[in-house]
């Protein structure tokens, strides 16, 4: 007479019998998923130690492997998550602490809530993964991107920190970028990483499957998906090193238009000069003499100037509306012809209040917020037109969204980007957001050009290598060559949507593979009479 196992319905059978994993108390598990978000960091600019991100990575998945647990699961992955954040955008403090003139104490306060809130990203990752997955690689790898994905638009979006970023300069994976962009990238690495664990616990295939899509992603990075247009522009890039604590003072706005002037003065007669954003500290209306003159030196010399400005759109006021007229965040082209750009993607609670709709519920703070928010600028605005080349534009925060960027980059010749990363001091913060420039480069196939106030200032090429850098907080500024491409990146035609469908069916098959072997074995259990007496 043989007896009946053991079994509990809320505990897979088809996987506790094969887990070969990490058994730990939580508790130690928490530590490790802890250490394993908080080294993740370094795996990006400006530190550039890409292996951590894989270590990172394979540490979380060990842990989540062979859990039973999707609770435990969602722990792990909050205090994952936690960790990579609470490092990764640490920079914020400079600004919350330094300019926002919040005490020390509070700023590590609001960090930590931060990193909390974000950590819900890898939490909700982590107890669908358990939960729902089946505990595959490819699952895993899926369900990364999604969650990657889900911070570009999410709750406004804050695109950071992703795990194709610590892959920018390794040519072994970066050709992925001009295919299925950070995302693709992301995706590779993840599953390399899962499959490395799968190894040690004696399953090979994945690890086949990984080196096969590392061997394609080497490959297509031989390939030239664009090529040069025989058209090259010399351009400068102005950094006036401005101290953020005195760039919006009103006794201090002449000595900055005087500093970018005497900056500027050589420069005139070279193709194009770029100025960084909102190098003019205040409302364009306000410095129509000054902007005046310098595009008149501009157009005699014949070169173009392209500044950062706030633009106060006065004419389609209509003051029996808004209380306040509409301002933007703004690039101007100056000289043989006149253009703006006025940025899409703003900084929530920096440029703009979110659910700004509420306010309209109290009219004084509706008028209050008016006076406070940036604009939206459209999202189908024209290139420019500089030298006979059409020039996509993106402004600071832009740069970290890929279908942003993408969107900008149609019909271009190559690209420029201004931003004033003062804010961020000597942290992690310009650097990182220059990582994602290169990025953006190798995504688009374009030259991408980068004007900043403090740094990082630099010239990138369609490959993303850093062809020409200015030292930071220096003023200076940086000379060099930009050169016109034609083609078109598969990313830049497609963007992400090839790798999230793809993530999309990989989690979908891994939900149906993981639920119908569980019914099948459930079912053999009760009805073939194995395990049941006689």
């Amino acid at each position: 007479m043989t007896t009946k196992p053991i079994y509990h319905p809320n505990i897979p059978t088809n996987t506790r019998s094969n887990a070969k994993s990490i058994r730990l108390p939580i508790g130690i598990k928490l530590i490790i998923a802890l250490v394993a978000g908080l080294g993740f960091s370094f795996a990006l600019a400006p530190y550039y130690l890409w292996p951590l991100a894989l270590f990172s990575v394979m540490a979380l998945y060990a842990l989540l492997v062979g859990e039973d647990s999707g609770r435990r699961g969602f722990w792990i992955g909050w205090v994952y998550g936690f960790g990579t954040w609470v490092i990764g955008a640490f920079w914020l403090y400079n600004s919350i602490h330094e300019y926002g003139a919040i005490p020390s104490w509070l700023a590590y306060i609001m960090i930590g809530v931060m990193a909390i809130i974000m950590g819900l990203f890898h939490a909700f990752f982590a107890w669908g993964f358990v939960r729902f997955l089946g505990r595959q690689p490819l699952a895993f790898a899926s369900f990364w991107v999604i969650q990657e994905w889900l911070k570009t638009w999410l709750l406004s979006g804050f695109p950071w920190l992703f795990v194709g970023y610590a892959f920018t300069e390794q040519t072994w994976m970066n050709g992925l970028a001009p295919v299925l962009g950070v995302f693709g990238i992301s995706f590779v690495a993840v599953l390399f990483a899962a499959s490395v664990v799968e190894l040690f616990r004696h399953k090979v295939a994945f690890i086949g499957l990984s080196a096969l899509t590392l061997a394609v992603s080497f490959g297509l990075s031989l390939v030239d998906w664009v090529k040069p247009s025989g058209e090259k522009l010399s351009v400068s890039l102005v950094q006036g090193n401005i101290p953020q604590d005195m760039k919006w003072l009103t006794e201090y706005r002449v000595r900055t238009l005087e500093i970018y002037e005497d900056l500027s003065k050589s420069e005139w007669g070279r193709d194009v000069v770029i100025w960084p954003e909102a190098a003019i500290p205040m409302f364009h209306d306000e410095a129509e003499p000054f902007i005046a003159g310098m595009i008149n030196r501009a157009r005699n010399n014949d070169s173009t100037w392209v500044t950062g400005l706030i633009y106060r759109d006065l004419k389609n006021y209509d003051e029996n509306r808004h209380a306040y007229p509409p301002i933007y965040n703004s690039v101007a082209v100056l000289g043989e012809t006149q253009a703006l750009y006025k940025k899409q993607r703003l900084v929530p609670f920096g440029e703009y209040v979110p659910f700004e709709g509420l306010f309209n519920l109290l009219p004084d703070l509706a008028n209050m917020q008016g006076a406070m928010s940036i604009s939206r600028g459209s999202s189908n605005q024209a290139p420019f037109t500089i030298k006979g080349q059409n020039v996509g534009a993106a402004i600071c925060y832009e740069v970290a969204y890929p279908k942003t960027t993408r969107h900008n980059a149609k019909n271009t010749d190559f690209l420029m980007t201004i931003s004033n990363d003062a804010w961020f001091g000597s942290s992690a913060g310009p650097w990182q957001h220059l990582q994602m420039v290169q990025m953006r480069s190798l995504e688009t196939g374009r030259y991408f050009v980068r004007a900043t106030n403090t740094g990082v200032t630099a010239i990138i090429n369609q490959k993303g290598q850093i062809v020409n850098q200015a030292p930071q907080f220096e003023r200076t500024v940086l000379r060099g060559e930009v050169e016109s491409m034609s083609g078109v990146t598969p990313f830049v035609r497609f963007g992400s949507y090839p790798i999230l469908v793809l993530s999309a069916l990989l989690i979908l098959l891994s939900f149906v593979a993981k639920y119908g072997k569980s019914k099948t074995s459930r079912t053999q259990k009760y009805y073939t009479g194995k395990g049941v007496r006689d």
